[in-house]
């Protein structure tokens, strides 16, 4: 390794070793900050609360909090559920749709509203509503799963880094950024991704009553329009978000304006100077560390 290699290799540890550092300090911080969301209501008749699903699903915590609280309220008769997202990790995808079925299969409706996408994980969530809308240009489907796996090893040794991984177990290290993926590799990494491609097909076929022959031709990872998904059985009705209110409240036997209920963002007094660079760091650290290696994500999203 030649000295001008070496004074590389150390001054980009040194800059990694400070961005952790202020990454760490900035997310102490921020989530010391009291609570930044609150509970608003517009109207005065019986309530549809209103949980939005946004950008890549990485954790269900959120949701499945909101949609609890509102089932429990007796003020609330219908919940809908509004899906602006590409998809994003298995399981929180798979815990939020959990929660969502509970809550309709427990007396709560809920409502599905579609934005410009909902595919894959968010289609997947969709699945447990009691009615989906989807605008006519929603894209919607996205029935698959994905994985990506870096390949560094290459780079790494143009560098003149060289990792030497000790391990037991000859799949230990499958997946492995710093070696060649092998063809054992690659088919132990497909067997898993068809068992979790499977149970979304169970889901989509049951929740929407295809046949399994049906189910599996939609599950090719396609996305189709909110009109294509409606004329092949995935939403119930072609319909904007106001549509989605006025069919929560019919379902929910709500008579008049209903009252939206709907949790929002506090703005406090320090947000102008270091909230939006904190929530920046935060996605990144979200996106880079915490990222699913298996996912039902709208790939085409990116």
């Amino acid at each position: 390794m030649t000295q001008s290699t070496k004074w590389f290799i150390a001054i980009l540890a040194a800059l990694a070793l400070f961005v952790l550092g202020f990454l760490a300090v900035v997310l102490v911080i921020f989530n010391s900050m009291p609570d930044r969301t609150e509970v608003v209501t517009y109207g005065s008749g019986d309530k549809v609360a209103v949980v939005e699903i946004t950008g890549v699903i990485l954790s269900g915590d959120d949701v499945i909090r909101q949609l609890k609280e509102y089932r429990e309220d007796r003020a609330v008769k219908a919940i809908l559920v509004r899906i602006e997202s590409p998809g994003g990790g298995v399981v929180a995808s798979q815990e939020i749709y959990e929660e969502v079925r509970k809550t309709r299969d427990g007396g709560t409706p809920v409502v599905i509203s579609m934005g410009a996408l909902a595919a894959s994980g968010g289609y997947y969530v969709a699945c447990g509503g009691t009615h989906i809308v989807a605008n006519r240009g929603t894209l919607t489907g996205s029935i698959g799963v994905v994985a990506d796996f870096l390949q560094l090893k290459d780079a790494l040794q143009k560098l003149g880094i060289e990792v030497k991984t000790v391990k037991s177990g000859k799949l230990k290290d499958a997946g492995s950024s710093v070696r060649p993926m092998t063809a054992e590799d690659e088919r132990y990494f497909q067997d898993l991704m068809d068992v979790v491609h499977r149970q979304f097909i169970d889901v989509v076929e049951r929740e929407r009553a295809l046949s399994h022959s049906n189910a599996l031709d939609l599950s090719d990872g396609r996305v189709f329009t909110g009109e294509e998904a409606l004329r092949l059985g995935l939403v119930d009705t072609i319909g904007t978000f106001e549509d989605a209110v006025k069919i929560a409240a019919e379902i929910s036997g709500i008579e008049g304006e209903p009252a939206i209920v709907r949790e929002r963002r506090r703005h406090l007094w320090w947000e102008g100077v270091f909230s939006d660079a904190a929530e920046s760091i935060a996605g990144l650290k979200e996106e880079l560390l915490n990222r699913p290696v298996l996912s039902y994500r709208f790939v085409g999203s990116q």
